[in-house]
């Protein structure tokens, strides 16, 4: 049996000035025009953030995870870390991830 989406179609007239505003801003964020307005109709705002441009963040806080599990690795095998430093290495990696995602919250915020 052969399952279709239900869907309901609404035709919106836009004079030429109107539809070329629309085109441009889809465009803009390169976007198709029937899912821009789709989005605005439902959502009233499209955030559109360039995760690109901090990349480098994520590589290096990427880098500080994997050093933070080397370093319990060894203190594992070793047996001697005390407790209060590896709490303190959890803390400071919980505060760089919550900067990071308040600066990733202010590039949305930004974008809308």
């Amino acid at each position: 049996m052969r399952k279709f989406k239900q869907v309901k179609r609404k035709e919106v007239i836009f004079d030429l000035n109107e539809w070329n505003e629309v085109q441009s801003r889809a465009k803009a964020i390169s976007m198709k025009t029937s899912e821009y307005i789709r989005r605005m109709a439902l959502d009233g705002k499209i955030i559109n953030a360039d995760f690109q441009s901090f990349t480098p963040v994520v590589n290096t806080l990427r880098k500080i995870g994997t050093n933070i599990n080397q370093i319990t690795k060894k203190a594992n095998e070793i047996n001697s870390i005390y407790a209060d430093d590896f709490k303190k290495i959890q803390e400071d990696y919980a505060s760089l991830c919550h900067t990071l995602n308040q600066f990733v919250s202010t590039i949305q915020s930004t974008a809308a």
